[in-house]
């Protein structure tokens, strides 16, 4: 992908004299999965809606930033645009710049249209339907290797119990157990933690954090942190994870070093077909014998059958469009088509999101490679979304749960001592001002 592209394009697809449309679209030109349906994405939409012209405005990388904080201290923003559910797009949630969608929705009955992780107003920054994502990111996935575990005579581990129990089986043929790349301190923290901590915490514990109403101190945070260290005390993570390099892992998984296999769901991507070389780290007809799924039940865990997510970037139209207007019927035109099932199929397709968020998207009857299609699935997998820490929290705060959380594999703190510590990062900060 091409990070450096910075050119803004404004592209006018027809001369109409009807309901005009400022965009302001994310886009990659130079990358050939992301550009490779725009003209049917955008000229289709004019051709099924004669009335509305678009003009559009392309944009990619820290330009599109740029833009968009213009666009903000203006107050002049484009009617519809590309935004974030928080981060680079803060300004715009905090600011109320952008129009509540939740009426429109509710007027069209299109709530069970889209997965429910997409409607969660509590996943954005402005506390309100202020856009629909395009895609929900998991930070923790699951990946089962079949082959390994058949090798073995295992079959994927339900609970913890039983992965715990499959260590000294796969130890006796040379397998690891569960491979996670931890050198890069994040890494644990985003797609292990997150997961762990929601778990033995609940869905809302990061909130009452913020509100005072918790600490990291407390007896569930530090269950979380325990568990940690009881999956190395298990063997069920080797401490030689620790100094193992984050590109190193999907290559040792598919090599069959491991039976499981830790990182968000975006490494499906370093698996299947690339489009350049068009080879494959795993060969189409091997990855029927991969699974793509969420940690196994942990007992005493407040809840399980839960992943950590984010929300991705999507649609939203300008708060400045006046309610009930022409305007404002175009702009939602626009978003549902742009979030609808054609345009979100030709998404997945191009590999620009994994996980659509439109329920009508059938992943089972398209062209995709079986990892693609697992990842694809794995919102089917989970019943519960938590917050990934390092999207929530400032870097005051993952900072020292990411250095402590390697102390506590490492057996140099405890999980109290780190809770102590981070908690501490967090008054401070609050004491500060920081948040």
């Amino acid at each position: 992908m091409a990070f450096g592209y910075t050119q803004s394009i404004l592209s006018q697809w027809s001369s109409g004299t009807g309901i005009r449309l400022n965009v302001l679209n994310y886009i990659d030109l130079d990358n050939t999965y992301g550009s490779a349906d725009q003209d049917f994405i955008w000229g289709e939409f004019e051709k099924r809606n004669p009335d509305v012209t678009i003009v559009r405005e392309d944009i990619y990388g820290e330009t599109f930033d740029y833009k968009t904080e213009m666009y903000a201290s203006s107050g002049n923003l484009p009617d519809v645009l590309f935004v974030w559910p928080g981060g680079r797009s803060i300004t715009l949630h905090q600011k109320k710049l952008l129009k509540d969608l939740a009426p429109l929705i509710d007027k069209d009955g299109l709530r069970n249209t889209y997965v429910p992780q997409a409607l969660d107003i509590s996943k954005q920054v402005s506390n309100y339907q202020s856009m629909i994502p395009m895609t929900v990111t998991a930070s923790h996935a699951f990946y089962v290797n079949l082959e390994v575990l058949r090798d073995c005579g295992l079959q994927p581990a339900k609970t913890y119990a039983e992965l715990k129990a499959q260590v000294p089986v796969l130890r006796a043929k040379g397998y690891e157990t569960v491979l996670m790349p931890n050198e890069s301190t994040w890494v644990m923290q985003s797609c292990l933690l997150s997961m762990i901590a929601g778990r033995f915490c609940g869905p809302d514990w990061h909130d009452k954090i913020l509100k005072g109403q918790s600490k990291f101190t407390d007896r569930d945070f530090i269950a979380a942190l325990n568990f940690i260290r009881q999956m190395y005390t298990d063997g069920v993570l080797a401490i030689s994870s620790l100094d193992m390099d984050y590109v190193d892992g999907p290559g040792l998984f598919a090599a069959n070093k491991g039976a499981y296999y830790i990182d968000g769901d975006w490494r499906f991507a370093d698996f299947i077909t690339n489009g350049n070389t068009r080879g494959a780290l795993i060969s189409p007809a091997r990855q029927n014998n991969f699974l793509v799924t969420v940690f196994p039940d942990i007992e005493n865990a407040k809840i399980n059958k839960s992943t950590s997510i984010i929300a991705g970037g999507g649609w939203a139209m300008s708060a400045a469009i006046p309610a009930g207007s022409q305007k404002e019927d175009a702009a939602w035109r626009l978003i549902k088509w742009l979030t609808g099932v054609e345009v979100q199929t030709l998404n997945v397709e191009s590999r620009e999101v994994s996980n659509p968020v439109n329920r009508g998207v059938d992943i089972n009857k398209l062209n995709l490679e079986p990892i693609q299609k697992a990842a694809a699935n794995l919102g089917n997998q989970y019943t519960t979304g938590t917050i990934i820490i390092d999207a929530i929290f400032e870097a005051g705060i993952y900072e020292p749960i990411n250095d402590g959380l390697r102390a506590i594999a490492l057996g140099t703190k405890t999980p109290q001592q780190v809770a102590v510590e981070v908690q501490s990062s967090f008054d401070s900060g609050r004491k500060a001002g920081y948040w």
